[in-house]
């Protein structure tokens, strides 16, 4: 098969869907801002999706964001541990035990008090260390105490449905 003949197939659309495979989260952003067409063509899952996973080498992200600006900015602080509460637990320990500070752990689960603590059933545990995040499987959730999305990395590999 000539070359020539496979390329004259291409449209338009084809060779901007191939432009836009190569861009990052950010730029995909200001490419959907230059008209409708581009808008929806940078806002569509198959694109949107791999480049923002690919920064951080993730395995799979699971879930729909509500928001499609969701996509928009792929900064590590979008990423949380899932940590279950157990009765020994306290602010100070899990920040120890992460190697997190303190009002890090409080800023991202809107946290007032140490003592809130006791009232949930788990916390949202910052990640550092974006190493964390190679092969990892994420999930979208919107955290009922922030009314924010996060995407949330479990130790052990999948979501507690009693959390969910």
């Amino acid at each position: 098969m000539d070359s020539h003949v496979s390329l004259a197939s291409f449209t338009c659309r084809d060779t901007l869907i191939m432009i836009l495979r190569k861009l990052g989260a950010r730029d995909l952003a200001r490419a959907s801002c230059v008209c409708r067409l581009w808008r929806d063509m940078a806002s569509d899952d198959a694109i949107v999706r791999p480049a923002f996973m690919e920064p951080w080498k993730l395995k799979e992200i699971v879930g729909e964001p509500v928001s499609g600006s969701f996509w928009r900015e792929n900064g590590i602080w979008k990423f949380a541990i899932s940590h279950k509460i157990a009765r020994e637990d306290s602010v100070t320990s899990l920040a120890k035990k992460y190697s997190v500070q303190v009002r890090d752990i409080k800023l991202l689960n809107n946290m007032t008090s140490d003592n809130d603590i006791y009232s949930r059933e788990r916390l949202l545990i910052p990640i550092i260390n974006p190493n964390s995040l190679i092969n990892g499987i994420c999930y979208i959730e919107l955290d009922t105490y922030t009314k924010r999305e996060v995407l949330v990395l479990y130790p052990g590999g999948q979501p507690d449905k009693k959390l969910m």
